[in-house]
């Protein structure tokens, strides 16, 4: 455990990002869930609805630093391909 000061405080900081991060992380992975869960039904039109929440919610998540920018669009770009996937 930490004895210094400083250490203390770096430990108190890094709980805070910690439980922030924590809950973007919980939406980007409730969205995608959304989306996927659309896809399997093959309901184009409410996959797509429901792409257009998640791209913004991934959008932000790595807005904020909580996840990396390529992560995002990756995660992104895969939702987009499975929801275009449907009409064809």
């Amino acid at each position: 455990m930490a004895n210094h000061a400083s250490a203390l405080k770096r430990n108190r900081q890094n709980k805070k990002k910690y439980d922030r991060n924590k809950g973007y992380r919980t939406l980007v992975k409730t969205a995608t869930k959304k989306v996927m869960e659309e896809v399997e039904e093959k309901n184009r039109e409410n996959a797509e609805k429901e792409l257009k929440k998640a791209e913004k919610t991934i959008s932000k998540a790595a807005s904020k630093g909580v996840i990396h920018k390529q992560t995002a669009s990756r995660k992104i770009s895969g939702l987009a391909k499975q929801v275009h996937q449907l009409s064809a």
